[in-house]
């Protein structure tokens, strides 16, 4: 099985940026800036949801789905740095992570959000990211094939937008990750929603941040394993056995001290729709 990497991001409204590209008093809080520019973009018609570029990364987590060079399967599910890293090392060592596996990226509405977050805020901590940006023309030999499959074509599969593919790439067709998951029996979002991350992080609650993320992308997995079924990659007994691995590595999980979030996800399975 090739290594497979499911990714997912939270962010919060950036207010460093906000400062430097608005005149607000050097005194306000984080919070109250944020808040006068919200209050700005209502007043102009939008919506208080920032531009892409404005939301800073506070999370990223990961399924890395592999089999060992002795034949040993391996599924790790976790969060990138540690709680107290900065925005720009979490980004930098998301980037590694493809540079050291050259892996198949999955994620849900990662073309419309995820990645385009990752590219801007890579841009502003100078982070270097070679092998996701690899569009053939290194001389690299291995390097060759990413001229007809990489990771920034739309349409090419090294990274597989589950959500914009099973859309057949109409927006008015995209379903939530947390919908879906539900209705095939998975456990969907466990303990927040996107829109309550900022207040969460306000609050101090950024292991929570985290958890939530962790979860997330486990249902991405799933999904992408229910899409090996639909697509004919997986039989009904490989994708069955590939379920059982993912909730045997969960209960793994769940055990250790800071795994309770864990049990909260296995206890919400529910038998396949038949």
């Amino acid at each position: 099985m090739k290594t497979v990497l499911v990714f997912d991001i939270e962010t919060i409204p950036d207010a460093t940026g906000l400062r430097r590209l608005g005149d607000y008093d050097s005194q306000i809080s984080d919070e109250q800036v944020v808040e006068l520019a919200k209050q700005a973009r209502l007043e102009k018609g939008q919506n208080d949801f920032f531009p892409l570029y404005l939301q800073k990364i506070v999370a990223i987590s990961c399924v890395i789905r592999r089999t060992r060079k002795d034949g040993t399967p391996q599924f790790k599910v976790g969060t990138i740095g540690k709680i107290d890293s900065t925005e720009g090392d979490i980004i930098q060592e998301f980037y590694q992570l493809i540079d050291r596996h050259t892996p198949q990226l999955v994620s849900w509405n990662g073309s419309g959000f995820d990645l385009p977050v990752l590219n801007y805020r890579a841009l502003v901590h100078q982070v270097t990211a070679s092998r996701f940006w690899e569009m053939g023309e290194s001389q690299d030999y291995d390097a060759r094939e990413f001229k007809y499959n990489n990771y920034i074509a739309r349409y090419h599969l090294r990274h597989l937008d589950l959500m914009d593919l099973l859309a057949f790439y109409q927006s008015k067709a995209n379903a939530p990750l947390d919908s879906l998951a539900k209705l095939c029996g998975f456990p969907g979002k466990m303990g927040m929603d996107g829109s309550q991350v900022w207040p969460a992080y306000l609050d101090g609650k950024l292991l929570d941040i985290r958890r939530y993320c962790e979860t997330d992308v486990a249902n991405t997995y799933l999904m992408y394993c229910r899409f090996q079924l639909l697509r004919g990659a997986f039989s009904k007994e490989e994708y069955e056995l590939e379920v059982e691995f993912v909730k045997k590595n969960l209960l793994q999980e769940a055990n250790k001290p800071d795994g309770s979030h864990w049990h909260e996800y296995l206890s919400g399975f529910m038998n396949d729709v038949s």
